[in-house]
């Protein structure tokens, strides 16, 4: 498949998916690699893997299904690696990626979470998803104070893309950031260097401790904070495809680059939702193209591993949180309203909204579970209710 045959929209959506994916995280992975006693050398290998297994994963669900696939890295996995990896070898630490993502696959293969996902009331995973991406779509204006030209410039450029050309008001939010950073002098370039960084293969070392400690804490942490909103996520913006096949790639081919330093690679959530969005194609079964895009921005990435970091670093924070925010404020806007649509399911899915919008972590496992899991006990038991 050729550029050519990409939407220019398409295209800008797969790439800020990726940039986004790498803005918000790629130093939480690179600190967790430290933590573990990874040389430079090897915690470049980590990221060209990370991003040649992503770019693979992603763009073969994706043409395989004619579905927007985006595939991740777990962001709670790698920040409880931070902390857990503390006293941990480089081995041990790749025995216990190995250990997570052979719970992944077997998850695939038994259909536990195929059918869990299966009894999730849509109300409740579009509640979830608005949980997840408030914090996105706020971001839209905490940076204003200290970025008022910035951010202000962006914002004005997209609502008047947004009325004249709706489907561009991206980019010309993207174009108008960066011109007004440029004259600045806000990107700062002088540390960026593009390099070549050839994953290096760990030898792994299983300790029982450490796999029940961290191995399955990451698993579970996995499944419950990154695939659950990421099958959620397609659910929600009405592609329904089988996720047992989903857990068995993903996890299957994380299990086999983990050697690598590949820690998960799970189904995404939050870029996900920029390349299934109405911004990405006017045409949902054309929004494929977007996330087929992102596979190839991540395999260019992974293959810039060694330089991502400084690439990432050169441009300002700020210009990366308001172009996320503005990039996924129509996913947001439409999942509060799928959610909030049946008045019998409103109150379980303004708990499930708020739980997972506060961004608490009980027991290690992140706010969209167990937004998820008071929202369903809340369905079921004023379910019952009325029924009776």
């Amino acid at each position: 498949m050729r550029a050519s045959f990409i939407p220019f929209s398409s295209l800008l959506a797969g790439f800020i998916a990726v940039l986004v994916g790498y803005a918000s995280s790629a130093a939480i992975i690179w600190q967790a690699a430290q933590v573990a006693g990874a040389s430079a050398s090897q915690i470049a290998g980590w990221m060209t893997a990370l991003g040649l297994g992503m770019g693979i994963s992603t763009l073969a669900l994706t043409l395989w299904h004619r579905v927007p696939v985006l595939t991740a890295w777990s962001t709670p996995g790698a920040a409880l690696l931070v902390t857990g990896l503390q006293g941990v070898t480089i081995n041990e630490a790749i025995g216990i990626f190995i250990f997570a993502n052979a719970l992944i696959v077997l998850c695939g293969v038994t259909g536990l979470f195929a059918r869990l996902m299966n009894i999730i009331p849509p109300s409740l995973a579009a509640a979830m998803l608005a949980g997840i991406l408030l914090r996105f779509g706020l971001q839209i204006f905490t940076p204003l104070p200290e970025n008022l030209l910035l951010c202000g410039s962006m914002g004005l450029a997209w609502l008047m893309a947004r009325v004249a050309a709706p489907r561009y008001a991206i980019i010309a939010a993207l174009v108008c950031g960066l011109l007004v950073a440029g004259c600045r002098g806000d990107v700062v370039t002088n540390g960026v260097s593009f390099s070549l960084a050839s994953p290096v293969f760990i030898t792994p070392h299983f300790t029982l401790s450490t796999l029940i400690s961290v191995g399955l804490p990451l698993f579970l942490v996995t499944m419950a904070s990154q695939n659950a909103p990421g099958i959620a996520t397609m659910q929600a913006a009405g592609y329904r495809i089988a996720v047992s096949p989903l857990m068995i790639v993903t996890g299957g081919l994380a299990l086999l680059l983990a050697p690598f330093g590949v820690f998960s690679i799970c189904i995404a959530a939050i870029t996900a939702a920029i390349c299934q969005s109405p911004d990405a194609h006017p045409q949902k079964d054309k929004r494929w193209l977007a996330a087929a895009a992102a596979g190839g921005f991540y395999l260019l990435a992974g293959v810039a591993g060694g330089s991502v970091s400084g690439l990432i670093a050169a441009l300002p924070g700020a210009w990366v949180q308001m172009l996320a925010g503005l990039a996924l404020l129509s996913t947001l806007s439409g999942s509060l309203y799928r959610a909030l649509a049946n008045e019998n399911e409103r109150d379980a899915a303004t708990l499930t909204f708020l739980l997972t919008a506060s961004g608490i972590t009980l027991a290690g496992i992140g706010s969209a579970f167990w937004g998820l899991l008071l929202g369903s006990l809340c369905y079921v038991l004023l379910s019952r209710l009325r029924r009776a």
